[in-house]
């Protein structure tokens, strides 16, 4: 069996590891449901400024004047907005066992995560992130975003770490195949289960 790193950092995504995604196509259902939207017509309008939002380039305002209020509506923006954020919800087994960990191997965290401004600063302070994780490399405040290998190379830098001392935990695969281009070891998180099984292997376990 290969030997298992001696991991002294963790990378960490945040949507879909330890919080739901913030805005993503099943939020934007609800939405339009909510507010009596055309979803094709939103969810179209979405896409094509939406990259532009993530990675810091027009604000969240911008972005809903040209995805929601590009017409007079029934509701106000500060409602909608309210919508995006309450959508955001935590996955508190996972933020415990990362505390856990942290607090045990003495691990630096770092999250690289893509999404915008206002939406990341929220999640951070509203599910207490800033508790534990040391750095955060959102798309939003390095103007990159993942699949981008600058996102993992900022990152490093930022940890001063070497890439053989990283373990990255990420729910999407084709960002882990990403990162170790870069000789960054990933695990895919599927469940808080496999993904104490596969810290285990790494010699990750919480007391």
């Amino acid at each position: 069996m290969e030997k298992p790193i001696s991991v002294t950092t963790l990378f960490l995504d945040i949507g879909g590891v330890l919080l739901t995604n913030s805005w993503d196509r099943e939020a934007r259902k609800l939405a339009a449901r909510e507010f009596n939207l055309d979803f094709d017509e939103l969810d179209e309008r979405h896409h094509l400024i939406y990259s532009s939002y993530e990675v810091g380039k027009v604000s969240l305002e911008e972005y809903l004047k040209l995805v929601v209020f590009y017409t007079v509506r029934d509701f106000s923006m500060d409602k909608f907005r309210e919508f995006m954020f309450e959508y955001s919800k935590p996955y508190p087994e996972m933020i415990k066992l990362i505390y856990k960990l942290k607090d045990q191997f003495r691990l630096k965290v770092a999250a690289i995560s893509n999404g915008g401004y206002e939406l990341t600063k929220y999640r951070i302070k509203k599910f207490n992130l800033d508790n534990f994780i040391d750095f955060f490399i959102s798309s939003s405040f390095v103007n990159y975003r993942k699949p981008d290998e600058e996102m993992y190379r900022i990152a490093l830098d930022i940890a001063q770490v070497s890439r053989e001392k990283v373990l990255y935990i990420e729910d999407r695969l084709i960002f882990i195949q990403i990162a170790g281009n870069l000789g960054i070891t990933g695990i895919q998180h599927v469940d808080y289960r496999s993904t104490v099984a596969k810290l285990a292997h790494f010699g990750l376990q919480a007391d």
